[in-house]
């Protein structure tokens, strides 16, 4: 099986009980204040990524398999399979946090808020997971997606905690708390995800470890 399918059905295998399970939110009262909603979903969220991303990880470590008949080096090679599970992760994410959104029944802006939120930290979170896992291994990926996980939510929950919802409990959106409490958050972790990426494609040393046990 082309690792492509590999990391599309592990995908699935991982979305479809999620969406299932996000179906039993509808049960969740819908509260005057979102924000413990908001705040646990996100967390909920962040943690399928960072998961879902250490396990499609090995899948990048030998990128033979993706682009067989391609000239590119190794290094191109493993950071073209490295987006692609990016890609995979941010768009499970995606389609789980409309679904779970929805059934949280929360405000449309809000849950826009939402969607924004989780493909950011999926997308970082993801880049850094996989990266980790090339240069370092598996404990690194864990540990780099966590704290990439934790900083972002901290971000989210600051800006929310300061700014507030409007009356209807929606987005209130405030651009220079924007500026102040998460924009700085993200730039700093797509910064570090691009690094990471770029560090753990070009890195061997997994791939070197891994294949006599192959």
């Amino acid at each position: 099986m082309h690792p492509l399918e590999r990391a599309l059905a592990r995908t699935v295998w991982w979305l479809v009980p999620a969406l299932a399970v996000s179906l039993l939110l509808l049960a969740v009262p819908r509260a005057d204040d979102p924000f413990g909603l908001f705040l646990g979903q996100l967390i909920a969220i962040t943690g399928f990524a960072i998961a879902l991303a250490v396990r499609l990880s090995p899948l990048a470590a030998d990128p033979s398999g993706w682009f067989a008949d391609s000239s590119w080096s190794p290094a191109a090679k493993r950071l073209a399979a490295a987006s692609a599970i990016v890609a995979i992760v941010t768009g499970a994410v995606a389609l789980l946090t409309l679904a779970s959104s929805a059934t949280l029944r929360l405000e449309p802006s809000l849950q826009f808020l939402q969607l924004l939120s989780a493909m950011d930290i999926a997308w970082t979170g993801a880049a850094i997971v996989v990266g980790s896992y090339l240069k370092w291994g598996r404990p690194a990926a864990w540990a780099g997606g966590l704290l990439l996980g934790v900083f972002c939510v901290y971000s989210i929950w600051r800006y929310l905690d300061v700014v507030g919802f409007t009356a209807d409990g929606g987005w209130l959106v405030s651009g220079s708390d924007l500026l102040r409490y998460v924009i700085p958050f993200d730039v700093v972790a797509a910064v570090m995800a691009v690094g990471l990426l770029v560090a753990g494609a070009q890195s061997g040393r997994v791939i070197e470890q891994a294949k006599p046990q192959s």
